[in-house]
């Protein structure tokens, strides 16, 4: 008697109950990370999925154990009828998060409140006013920083992103760990990864190593706080002494978390990509308009995935801009 393999289980026996979803390409920022200087060319509109393409490809890697869905983007609180979304995914047994750049986050709390979406994750890489502005392109530091307060004081668990640049709001290490003093949030930096078009050089990465002196060198070792990590954490968790909030880092370039990686990422236009890093796709959307069963082309990508960095398993093939210009700007691929 033969046993079936479920779907969503790779070939290194990692099985992947999370899925990211994009609902959009837009955004209403413009960060220098995540897409060229130049604009990023869209999908056409009829290319995107639309709500109940959404939700029936959703319903079925939730058939298949799928446990967490998180909406992205671009911003996905743009999309027009991203309330409606919402709704059809909280309807499935699973838990919803939201990843946002909170510029309009504030008009959305009464839904969040209503279906019962606590996770919510801010991208926020900069204190101060000026530099958000260089990084965005857009000046609205005051309505994002006031929006994380909000969302804090409103009880969701917020998580606040900071992708860090040498030169540039690396010497902010500290500042963001001193919001955790009085407020019960958690920052986590992120090392600068390489994207289409996002200038991605080495050089301007900031390692967990590196971070790490900056915080055991600013507060004594003694108040440095190791936490347990969740089980598939992308991130190494930490808090300071009689801080309210923790702080974590997510080093997927010097210290990848390949080994437990459970997560998937649908793009807006329904293409599954098996790892971030991957440059290869699966179109599950035109397969599902032409009616077809597309559980088979779904065990096929996971099937095909590396068991570290879509294939760039050293940092010296991390650094081949041929290996990694092949995979889409982050704002085509959903954060």
């Amino acid at each position: 008697m033969t046993t079936k393999t479920n779907i969503l289980t790779d070939s290194f026996y990692r099985k992947h109950t999370y899925l990211r979803i994009s609902l959009t390409e837009r955004c209403n920022l413009r960060c220098t990370y995540c897409m060229p200087a130049e604009g990023s060319v869209l999908s056409p509109k009829e290319h995107i999925m639309t709500a109940d393409e959404i939700y029936n490809i959703a319903k079925t890697f939730v058939k298949n154990g799928v446990t967490k869905i998180r909406l992205t983007g671009g911003e996905p609180l743009v999309r027009k009828d991203a309330i409606s979304i919402l709704e059809k995914l909280a309807s499935l047994p699973v838990e919803i998060g939201i990843t946002t750049n909170a510029v309009i986050v504030d008009k959305f709390i009464p839904t969040f409140k209503r279906l019962n979406i606590k996770l919510i994750n801010v991208s926020l890489d900069s204190l101060d006013a000026g530099k958000f502005e260089q990084i965005t392109r857009r000046n609205y530091f005051k309505k994002v920083y006031d929006n994380i307060i909000l969302l804090v004081k409103e009880g969701f668990a917020v998580k606040l992103n900071a992708v860090l640049i040498k030169d540039f709001n690396d010497n902010e290490i500290i500042n963001f760990i001193e919001l955790t003093k009085n407020i019960n949030i958690n920052i986590r930096f992120i090392e600068f990864m390489p994207f289409d078009g996002n200038q991605w050089n080495i050089k301007k990465m900031v390692s967990y190593q590196e971070i790490m002196a900056v915080v055991h060198d600013y507060f004594n070792n003694k108040n440095v706080i190791r936490l347990e990590d969740a089980q598939h954490d992308t991130s190494k968790n930490y808090k300071i002494k009689g801080y309210q909030g923790s702080f974590a880092i997510i080093s997927s370039v010097t210290n990848p978390f390949c080994d437990s990686c459970n997560r998937l990422r649908l793009t807006a236009n329904g293409h599954l990509k098996n790892c971030l890093f991957s440059a290869t796709e699966q179109n599950l959307l035109s397969a599902y308009r032409k009616g077809d069963n597309v559980e088979h082309l779904i065990q096929k990508a996971i099937q095909g995935k590396f068991k570290v960095r879509g294939g760039m398993d050293t940092l010296q093939k991390l650094q081949e801009p041929k290996l990694h210009s092949k995979n889409r700007s982050m704002i085509n691929i959903g954060g």
